[in-house]
């Protein structure tokens, strides 16, 4: 078993937040009405991509009945219809969809990962669930050299990327299409795929397309 997926099964056995065990658990128990003949993942969701990417995608945590369902991170949720449609755009995604595990998608030179890997009540992790989960994305970044552009999607990726880095303070805040170098990194700021956003205009599809095409460039200097 490689390294990186030797840390993606301790990620998928981790229990440390109770909080977050109660209701991943739950929801996976209770289910949806439209995915009632699923059976849920339920647990820590696992990270994923090419082991040689040079660009990392940071979300904040899978949905309740997107990754927490299916087991793959922004699988099987609007917010994933609109995240990989902009990967396979840009080159990065062989696929524009991602529906289950099973489905095939690949992606080249990007790995998908998350801040918090459970999915957390009303989409909002406590700051103790955040360090709880830290170490993990620590643990992907040594594991992942090449790495040279992560994209954080929403304020909380992006203090999660300061904290895990040890940004020294002042911080640079987060904003759409900012950068802020940290270390061997480029931090890339972009909204949230969510329907939040992309419902009410506020992330646009060339909006995302053009935070993309800045990663790449990013990643290859």
């Amino acid at each position: 078993m490689s390294e990186l997926a030797s840390l993606e099964a301790r990620v998928t056995a981790c229990r440390l937040c109770p909080r977050l065990v109660a209701w991943r658990e739950e929801v996976a128990r209770v289910k949806r009405a439209a995915f009632a003949d699923w059976n849920y993942w339920g647990r820590p969701v696992p990270a994923f991509g090419d082991p040689h990417a040079r660009i990392i995608v940071l979300g904040l945590a899978p949905a309740a009945h997107g990754g927490n369902r299916t087991g793959r991170i922004f699988t099987g949720d609007r917010s994933g219809d609109w995240l990989f449609a902009a990967l396979w755009r840009a080159g990065l995604a062989n696929q524009p969809e991602s529906v289950s595990r099973e489905d095939g998608l690949a992606l080249t030179g990007c790995w998908v990962t998350a801040a918090v890997r459970c999915a957390p009540p009303a989409n909002r992790p406590t700051p103790a669930e955040r360090d709880n989960c830290l170490p993990y994305l620590a643990a992907e970044l040594e594991l992942l050299p090449q790495a040279r552009t992560i994209v954080c999607l929403g304020g909380f990726a992006w203090d999660a990327a300061l904290r895990v880095l040890d940004a020294p303070r002042p911080r640079p805040r987060f904003g759409h299409g900012e950068e802020a170098p940290v270390g061997r990194y480029t931090l890339l700021g972009c909204y949230h795929v969510s329907q939040q956003n992309t419902f009410t205009g506020r992330l646009t599809e060339p909006m995302l397309d053009a935070v993309f095409r800045r990663a790449q460039e990013l990643a290859a200097v």
